[in-house]
């Protein structure tokens, strides 16, 4: 199983984490089950960028983001060359290194 190091973040995962993740298995979901709270404004749907990630490791790991992906992420704050939405990246067999970044454009969150 790959192992998923979520690097930490100030408020969502101050000490990061690491986990297992089912091959198949979106980042989002995977991070969801082991207690990391990525925000995710259109319940996974790939209608915002609320759950846009940085894979520092792995990247070449995961499948080519699709059209609609690549254009929500053109909105993502912060975007770089490993950004992916959590919800449509789905694991491969490589372990991952993944940032939360500091800020989502969503101007409210419900949990923070």
């Amino acid at each position: 199983m790959p192992k998923l190091k979520v690097l930490p973040h100030e408020v969502i995962c101050p000490d990061g984490s690491i986990f297992e993740a089912d091959t198949g298995e979106t980042i989002l979901n995977a991070a969801l089950a082991n207690g990391i709270s990525i925000e995710h404004a259109c319940e996974k749907s790939c209608a915002c960028t609320t759950c846009h990630v940085v894979v520092r490791e792995g990247f070449n790991s995961l499948e080519d983001a699709e059209e609609n992906e690549e254009d929500y992420l053109d909105k993502a704050w912060g975007l770089e060359p490993e950004s992916r939405l959590s919800c449509q990246a789905k694991v491969a067999d490589s372990d991952l290194v993944i940032e939360i970044p500091k800020y989502t454009i969503n101007m409210v969150s419900e949990e923070h």
